[in-house]
């Protein structure tokens, strides 16, 4: 939460700030090089637009750079970053297993609804959802839920492995909303069971054996899906 210096009391970041906070998240939890460029990049602003944003954002306390000149989170800032997270993954899981729609447009109308609902909505959607330990494609909900250590990206898995998968990358969900669409099409969803058939080093591709079918995947895309190896 940013701090009011009139009063000294937390209030809600913005609604832009919310989408840096967001954004920093995500590519915290995968692992990402924290870079302003690559900052500008995810949410499709100009460079000096990230470098006023994250200037404010260091100033209320949100975020700092560190040595390596990437961005960290403040462990307020973290706070705030999970409360949006949290708010964004259970409202997807109503929209898909209370209104029943597909992965891509409950992701798009969860941006939409989250930063219009109170923790008082937040808190009782969990309950009534029955507590979910993630969002539909298998990211944890902060605060909740942790990811595996066990976990791996399916590219890193050689042919003859097998593996569970557990969840698709935040990158993809918003970088790629037709590779979310894609993935679910060919079964390659949480809880699935797969094989590694082939890895193909020269062309950069692998191919999977999942729900009886064979899917041939990019290194890219194999990347953004993390599983658990049998």
């Amino acid at each position: 939460m940013q701090l009011d210096q009139s009063n000294g009391e937390a209030r809600e970041p913005s609604e832009v700030v919310s989408r840096y906070l967001e954004a920093i998240y995500y590519m915290w939890s995968e692992q990402e090089p924290l870079r302003s460029a690559r900052l500008a990049d995810w949410l499709g602003v100009s460079r000096p637009t990230v470098a006023v944003g994250l200037r404010r954002m260091t100033r209320d306390g949100l975020v700092r750079m560190n040595g390596r000149k990437e961005i960290e989170l403040t462990e307020g800032g973290m706070r705030a970053a999970e409360a949006i997270v949290r708010r964004h993954r259970i409202m997807e899981r109503w929209l898909t297993d209370g209104l029943g729609l597909d992965w891509v447009t409950a992701d798009a109308e969860a941006a939409r609804l989250e930063h219009a609902v109170s923790d008082v909505v937040e808190r009782r959607l969990y309950e009534v959802l029955g507590r979910p330990a993630t969002c539909p494609h298998g990211n944890p909900i902060p605060g909740y839920t942790e990811a595996s250590a066990k976990e791996v990206r399916l590219s890193s898995l050689g042919p003859g492995e097998r593996a569970s998968l557990t969840r698709v990358s935040e990158v993809a969900e918003r970088e790629a909303p037709r590779l979310l669409a894609y993935l679910m099409q060919r079964d390659l969803t949480p809880g699935r069971q797969l094989v590694v058939l082939e890895a193909d080093e020269v062309g950069n591709t692998m191919t999977v054996r999942v729900a009886e079918q064979d899917v041939t995947l990019s290194h890219d895309t194999a990347s953004k899906i993390w599983a658990i190896p049998a």
